[in-house]
């Protein structure tokens, strides 16, 4: 099998516009949730959410492109131009012929949905532009990204819920490691906060009207959050043989379902996917020094990934540092396992443990090192990222230090 390594990274999220940007941010443990802007907000019972500010797409895309990219999509071609320019590819030829994209997206196009659908009903009109369905389909980002960056190999998207960013980097991973393209563009994005997606959130009583606080015990429910990150996944040899900067190395992955509930998480299922991709990575517990958590801020998820990390790593458990940064950027849903593996790429090549900002009451039920409020400086080896969706999917990956 090949090794998988990653060569370059994008992102834009309520953090910043950049990875740079991103990493400054969870370094300091700032909080990029606040107050939404957007038609109606005043009409919803949650207002709060990590929206990006200060995005212009029409400085970015011309007006053609307007009409066929929602945000989602713009989000996804910003942060994979930043992605691939780090790697410093260019796909021509053979590469451009077996390279592709795979992403994670759960809700699509909602912005253009919630525009026609208000448009329709609201405003009484009966025509919608006729690129309504090619802009607000789930695969739109990926086709648009391997149309614009001349990706020929495999491409789609993955949609699983809050686990489609991780599950999509799981395919892509699986792809360069079993030889079938030397390169893959991967990760994924989400865009939700309009008036109808926060409003259908809303319903199940699980959203947060104040803050996100994983695992402290007067938490009260999740904040939503949107934006993209994008990374290139690169088979070692090739990355050497062109002497790309190599920020860390994809080792492993495991992909479990519940099968018990459709919302409710299960312990047994996530430890299933934590303990598989160990196995999968060939490594023992005792190896892994930071998780990054998918650590939602609802009591459910949080005490049952804290049960689920005690159940795999025994007394080990104790050691480690596990962290959410949804605390501070919100939850993406399908876009969230990507930009948390950029807290993954820093605590491997800096050093820095992002912290779980919001902390302020241990919770018996979750007594692991959270890395309360304060980044911390230590050295790790190996990481894992965990993501859990409704449906009782779970994908977790399996990170090493270059």
């Amino acid at each position: 099998m090949k090794r998988v390594v990653i060569t370059g990274a994008g992102t834009i999220n309520a953090l910043g516009h950049s990875v740079p940007a991103t990493l400054a941010a969870m370094r300091e443990g700032r909080c990029g949730i606040g107050q939404l802007d957007f038609r109606d907000v005043e009409r919803l019972a949650i207002r709060i959410g990590g929206q990006v500010r200060g995005f212009e797409a029409e400085g970015r895309f011309n007006r053609q492109q307007m009409s066929l990219y929602d945000r989602f999509t713009q989000f996804t071609l910003t942060a994979a131009k930043e992605a691939i320019e780090q790697s410093g590819l260019e796909f021509h030829g053979e590469l451009s012929a077996k390279a592709g994209v795979v992403l994670g997206n759960s809700g699509g196009g909602m912005q253009t949905l919630d525009e026609n659908y208000r448009s329709v009903y609201e405003d009484g009109k009966n025509r919608v532009h006729p690129f309504v369905v090619p802009k607000l389909m789930n695969n739109a980002a990926a086709g648009h990204v391997s149309m614009q960056f001349n990706l020929k190999g495999p491409s789609f998207t993955v949609s699983t819920a809050c686990a489609s960013s991780n599950h999509a980097m799981a395919q892509a991973f699986q792809m360069v490691r079993s030889g079938m393209s030397p390169v893959m563009i991967t990760g994924g994005s989400e865009s939700m906060l309009c008036f109808g997606g926060v409003k259908a959130w809303e319903g199940l009583r699980v959203m947060s009207k104040d803050a996100c606080r994983p695992f402290s015990a007067n938490r009260n429910g999740m904040v939503q959050g949107e934006g993209a990150g994008i990374f290139v996944f690169e088979e070692y040899d090739h990355a050497r043989a062109r002497g790309a900067e190599i920020l860390c190395e994809v080792i492993g992955f495991a992909m479990s379902s519940d099968a018990a509930d459709i919302v409710m998480p299960s312990k047994q299922g996530a430890a299933r996917a934590i303990a598989g991709a160990l196995q999968d990575a060939r490594i023992d517990a005792s190896e892994i020094g930071y998780i990054n958590a998918h650590g939602t801020g609802t009591a459910a998820n949080d005490k049952t990934e804290c049960a689920a990390v005690a159940d795999v790593f025994g007394p080990h458990a104790d050691s480690l540092m596990i962290s959410s940064t949804k605390s501070m950027h919100g939850h993406l849903i399908g876009g969230t396992g990507a930009v948390e593996l950029l807290a993954c790429i820093m605590a491997l090549r800096d050093g820095v443990i992002a912290p779980t900002i919001g902390y302020e009451e241990p919770d018996p039920e979750c007594a692991l090192d959270v890395v309360p409020n304060e980044a911390r400086e230590a050295k790790v080896a190996v990481a894992l990222s965990n993501a859990f969706a409704f449906g009782g999917l779970n994908a977790v990956l399996a990170l090493r230090k270059v």
